[in-house]
């Protein structure tokens, strides 16, 4: 298995016999080198997404059909691009498992939003959300942007992740210290991931308090384009 971060909340996940873009957002990135687009997504085979915000959810249209591969999210959002853009998606809901055979994907709650530009304002994009990716012997819990919530410990106790990629910048997902609460209160985990931070300034720049906060868990501070091999 190798995680791959791409900057923000961004990751491409080789695992099994599949590559997923999670939450791709390239184009605009600054923690994204431009002149890596190919590296970081040739032999894609599937995208995943967990809401309707740019910073997840702009590139998604057009990656899908330059790389001809479905997509995979919430369900309302995926059915308007089904209709609208021609996208090929499964679109499933929280509690639901998308099988690809050897992997396994079930979307969890998530507490955000997930919206979209329209013409009058923000539109609804579906529900915002998370996953736990099971295969190779492992389970990845993708958090998504949310903050801390007691849902955890019942995904805890459902899936036992022992990887967790944790949204973890602040301001508008949960940072450094309340990641490390809920991972060190309701999970786990041997390997804790954080994301969705550096990209900004108004967003935490280090990982120290996660890994001070959770001595015995493996926390590593991704670089971009540089792989985890688990």
């Amino acid at each position: 298995m190798k995680i791959t971060w791409l900057g923000h909340s961004s990751f491409r996940l080789e695992i099994a016999d599949h590559v997923i873009l999670l939450d791709p957002w390239l184009d605009g990135n600054p923690s994204f080198p431009e002149d890596r687009r190919e590296e970081a997504t040739k032999g894609a085979t599937h995208i995943l997404l967990t809401h309707g915000h740019f910073d997840h959810a702009s590139e998604v249209v057009g990656l899908a059909k330059s790389l001809s591969v479905p997509v995979i999210g919430q369900f309302d959002l995926m059915g308007h691009w089904e209709e609208n853009e021609g996208l090929e998606v499964t679109g499933f809901n929280k509690g639901g498992t998308v099988d690809l055979g050897d992997c396994k994907i079930t979307m969890v709650h998530a507490t955000h939003s997930s919206t979209m530009p329209g013409p009058h304002g923000p539109v609804s994009a579906g529900s915002e959300c998370g996953f736990m990716i099971a295969a190779e012997g492992h389970v990845i819990y993708v958090s998504g942007d949310t903050d801390v919530m007691a849902d955890m410990g019942v995904f805890q106790a459902l899936h036992q992740p022992d990887i967790g990629i944790l949204c973890a910048g602040g301001h508008f997902t949960m940072d450094m210290t309340r990641a490390a609460y809920a991972a060190k209160t309701f999970f786990d985990f041997k390997t804790v991931i954080p994301c969705h931070y550096k990209t900004f300034p108004l967003l935490e720049q280090s990982a120290e308090p996660l890994k001070t906060s959770l001595p015995g868990v493996d926390v590593i501070e991704p670089e971009v384009l540089s792989p985890i091999e688990i």
